[in-house]
């Protein structure tokens, strides 16, 4: 009988193994990992003759066998170590002859505790949310260099073959460090004398290290735009030029710095405790920081991670762009001479260019990004709006803001008896050509495409932009669709084709607009009782014939020759309504 222990961030399990195993995410699987890094359907566990082979399945984020990334199959051993996302297993197998026993010890959390009295501030790494554009149903990137969460140590992630050891552990030192400040330079910004003006060969010199900075981190980032791939290439490359032990680069995200990278020349669990004095200072005068461990310097009398964990050298340095702190760049050594004033200055440089390479994939993310936004908002807003709501001079609220609006709705009368007797071909594109027509009119007059609805169309004046005369545009838009309707009827009937109606109904009233839906799947619209009431005159309306509410007539009768009708009481409503038909202009 052959058995997995299973160990995961849904605690533990004790599974008997059957002769064929699926392991993954998906419940279907015959052992269900709840664990967001492993696939769908991870890998398979079967039993071939008399030994047990785990075949991986193609998984994002592998199947490691004792640490060893799994190309394929592979067979099982009795007590080998299967790593599978954040999830260890460790295989029995009792016709090996060695059963589980008395000192058989289980695969032990992959979430030890803190160690006691420790005082450190956690620092947790990013989401990837947009950093890269992915696939979609791809799962997403296990951030690199994972920090703790509160009061925990973070899952320690799987080595993968021919990448870099990934420091697992990224803290802040707190009241239990002390470092000493050895040199620190001011950052400067890339800038280079005339020829004529270089009279100095040390100036020379340091104006060639900064170009053959620049040309090698080119040379080893090229054009990736990819944070994630970026980030791990600058600490790749920084490992070439300097005799760091570990590294890690934070960003500051929201205000608060963010693990992003880490990276460990040795393999191993290895821990990056960060003086959380050295790092206040970096940040404040964005000034390079090379510090060790001597209890020299009053000023980081309260740090004690360097001595804590056995750092002897480490150097920070601020990640600046046109003077704006983008994070901080770190590196540490075991050695206590390990850095110089000349490796400070060499980090400085690499962590210039470093900056202007993270800068411009900010920029190309932020670029496709409102390239996105613009595209989805000018199918619901006029392209000037859209613009005002891309650029952020319009704020669209996510959750909905109560706002005084006027809604409008038109849909073909008798478009459902109609629809039975027309193509299906014929009646998409006479549907097309008809929207196309309408929805022009609407962002003529700085409306909002709120949705299609079969043949209907919603339309609202006052959400996102209000305007002081939303009432008016709504009535305008709505005589002005008559008009467009009857010129598209003249061209149907002249090719032989069927004409048709619309009724067209205009509320309103202080509604609820803003992104409503699923996580999957917003959408900007308005909901409320004047929604309904709008919908309800739409219904009511004759084909050609434009009814409009008490309210709305309040805002426009000044301006539109009008007519009352007899009140009527709409589905959902106590009290019967007033309502107008509107004739035309003043």
């Amino acid at each position: 009988m052959a058995r997995l222990l299973i160990t995961g961030p849904d605690g533990q399990q004790e599974r008997e193994l059957q002769a064929h195993n699926s392991l993954g995410r998906h419940p279907e699987n015959s052992i269900q990992l709840l664990d967001r890094i492993v696939s769908k359907q991870h890998c398979f566990v079967d039993l071939r003759g008399n030994r047990w082979v785990l075949r991986d399945l193609g998984s994002l984020n592998g199947t490691y066998i004792n640490d060893q990334r799994v190309n394929g199959e592979q067979l099982l051993n009795h007590g080998d170590q299967i790593s599978l996302g954040n999830t260890r297993a460790v295989f029995h197998d009792v016709a090996d002859g060695r059963g589980v026993g008395a000192s058989f010890v289980p695969p032990q959390p992959v979430f030890p505790p803190m160690s006691a009295g420790a005082s450190s501030t956690p620092f947790s790494p990013a989401p990837p949310t947009a950093p890269s554009v992915q696939a979609l149903g791809a799962p997403p990137r296990p951030p690199l260099g994972a920090g703790p969460v509160s009061g925990m140590t973070p899952t320690p992630a799987p080595p993968q073959a021919q990448r870099p050891n990934i420091v697992r552990n990224v803290t802040i030192g707190g009241a239990m460090m002390e470092s000493h400040v050895r040199t620190k330079i001011a950052a400067e910004l890339q800038q280079f004398l005339p020829e004529k003006s270089v009279t100095d060969v040390e100036v020379l010199r340091r104006d060639y290290e900064k170009l053959r900075i620049a040309y090698e981190l080119q040379r080893a980032v090229g054009s990736e735009l990819d944070l994630d791939i970026l980030l791990e290439k600058i600490l790749e490359r920084s490992f070439d030029l300097l005799s760091a032990d570990r590294g890690v680069i934070l960003l500051l995200e929201e205000g608060e710095l963010k693990a992003r990278c880490s990276r460990a020349r040795r393999a191993g669990p290895e821990e990056l405790v960060v003086s959380r004095a050295v790092v206040g200072q970096v940040m404040k005068e964005k000034v390079a920081v090379l510090s060790s461990d001597a209890k020299v310097d009053p000023r980081f009398s309260e740090s004690k991670s360097i001595i804590m964990t056995g750092i002897r050298s480490s150097m920070a340095v601020p990640l600046l762009h046109k003077q704006e702190l983008l994070g901080i760049m770190m590196v540490d050594s075991q050695n206590p001479n390990a850095f110089g004033e000349k490796d400070l200055q060499l980090f400085t440089n690499i962590a210039n260019q470093a900056a202007l390479n993270i800068a411009n994939a900010a920029l190309a993310l932020r670029i496709e990004r409102e390239a996105l936004a613009r595209v989805r908002f000018q199918r619901l807003l006029s392209p000037a709006i859209a613009e005002l709501v891309v650029s952020g001079k319009v704020e669209v609220k996510q959750g909905g803001e109560p706002r005084p609006t006027t809604m409008l709705f038109s849909d073909i009368r008798g478009f459902t008896s109609r629809s039975e007797t027309m193509p299906a071909e014929e009646i998409v594109a006479m549907l097309n050509d008809y929207f196309e027509r309408m929805v022009e009119i609407v962002f003529r007059h700085e409306g909002t495409l709120d949705k299609f609805v079969g043949d209907e169309i919603m339309a609202l004046f006052g959400a996102p932009v209000s305007h002081p005369d939303d009432a008016l545009r709504a009535v305008r838009v709505s005589l002005e669709m008559l008009e467009a309707l009857r010129v598209f009827n003249e061209e149907r009937e002249a090719r032989g084709q069927p004409t048709f109606e619309i009724g067209i109904g205009v509320n309103t009233g202080e509604v609820v607009a803003g992104y409503i839906g699923s996580s999957k799947a917003m959408q900007y619209t308005v909901i409320g009782a004047p929604v309904n009431l709008a919908a309800r005159l739409c219904s009511a309306a004759k084909g050609m014939q434009i009814i409009i509410s008490e309210s709305t007539w309040q805002a426009v009768r000044d301006h539109f020759e009008v007519r009352e009708l007899e009140a009527i009481k709409p589905k959902g409503i106590a009290q019967p309504v007033r309502v107008f038909e509107v004739l035309g202009a003043r």
